[in-house]
């Protein structure tokens, strides 16, 4: 039933259902963990923070880093306990001038209608809201009442530009964006211009675009120095090349970015059988650029382990033109094709050239053998029979 629905893939259920009770079960090679996820997020657990007092310096920041049900209840909290606190000094002002209980002949009350601290919280929301219905209204009786009377519009206004901010801010955080920001799910590594490479594919979703956006890599690893000290996250930029050249990128349509594995990088002794077995590798890209409609900075992360590098494959064109326009088909965006490579690291092949030159020969007797079956195939067969000779 699940599988007929989509939310259990149907190989999967005819897999379990296989299933022999008796056979013994082997639990599988437990992963590393990420440093960044695949949406983005780090996966660093901050412990034993002792000067807790730092976050309240900032509360703007504090408050937009809160989760939803957090800010609306502080947002909730924050008008009713205003409003309770103004109904107080106003019960307070009408209780000592003898306005709860007036009687015949006494002066002006500070404030009209109001006999209890029901009236008198109603009054504290007519005033900070500004909804003013009639009912009740200060009078020149008390100066005092008229001070509260300001406070109170005062610290209205300010709870009002805080909470309202904040609450834009969280709706338009920079993250929101990077939501159509994707990037592929594997990467690949393979031959480019002679030389290997390493490439992953990014594309936008939106038809907006991102200004000035540039991308950057680095490799996270666990390393240890020549002294000893073992460095858990030891992170190392490498450079990005592009169509454009450099950094920077014009996101239009989805973009191959590539990293040429040469002797300053820090895969050129990556080898394919490291893939399977090398666990501490950790690729991370970032790709950050300014929102045109709000001009807001925006950064889109993902990351890719050894895993998810598949060695000898490159991405399939998804870029076509149409009806002279070019069109962009997403369903093939992570698709990949088998090519020749070199099972071997990069320093190998600059070492041994010759490892190229072979892979090149034959690269180019492979389309020529095809074609040369093709024809045998195709050519017709004659038969000489004895009375034609004759």
């Amino acid at each position: 039933m699940l599988s007929r629905k989509g939310i259990i893939p149907e190989e999967y259920v005819l897999t379990r259902l296989a299933e022999d009770p008796a056979e013994p079960r082997y639990r599988a090679r437990e992963r590393r963990a990420r440093f960044v996820s695949k949406k983005g997020n780090c996966n660093v657990a901050h412990k034993n923070i002792r000067e807790q007092g730092r976050f309240l310096q900032d509360v703007f920041t504090t408050l937009v880093d809160l989760k939803w049900p957090h800010t609306l209840l502080i947002f909730t909290m924050s008008f009713l306990c205003s409003w309770l606190l103004f109904a107080m000094a106003w019960w307070l002002i009408a209780f000592a001038h003898g306005d709860l209980a007036p009687s015949e002949g006494t002066a002006e009350p500070c404030v009209t209608s109001i006999h209890s601290f029901s009236s008198a919280f109603l009054f504290s929301i007519e005033v900070q809201v500004t909804i003013g219905f009639g009912g009740r209204m200060v009078t020149e009786e008390c100066p005092l009442a008229i001070l509260i009377l300001i406070v109170q519009n005062i610290v209205g206004l300010m709870i009002n530009a805080i909470m309202l901010g904040c609450i834009f801010m969280k709706t338009a955080q920079a993250h929101r964006r990077a939501e159509t920001l994707i990037f592929s799910k594997h990467a690949v590594i393979a031959l480019r211009h002679g030389r290997l490479c390493f490439m992953l594919r990014v594309g936008d979703l939106r038809k907006s675009m991102i200004i000035s956006a540039t991308i950057h890599m680095q490799v996270v690893r666990k390393t240890t120095s020549p002294e000893g000290e073992v460095v858990p996250l030891h992170q190392v930029d490498i450079p990005m090349e592009n169509g454009v050249g450099g950094n920077s990128i014009f996101l239009v349509a989805p973009l191959i970015i590539y990293h040429v594995i040469d002797a300053n990088s820090p895969l050129y002794d990556l080898a394919p059988s490291d893939l399977h077995h090398h666990q501490d590798l950790e690729i991370i890209v970032i790709l950050e650029g300014v929102v045109e409609t709000t001009g807001i900075t925006t950064q889109a992360r993902t990351s890719y382990l050894a895993d998810e590098i598949l060695w000898g494959q490159r991405f399939v064109p998804i870029v076509a033109e149409e009806d002279g326009r070019y069109s962009v088909d997403y369903s093939k965006f992570g698709n990949t094709i088998k090519v020749p490579t070199p099972l071997c690291t990069a320093r190998q092949l600059d070492e041994d050239h010759s490892l190229l030159e072979a892979l090149t020969l034959a690269s180019a007797r492979g389309p020529l053998r095809k074609r040369s079956l093709a024809m045998a195939k195709a050519k017709p067969k004659f038969s000489i029979s004895p009375d034609s000779l004759s």
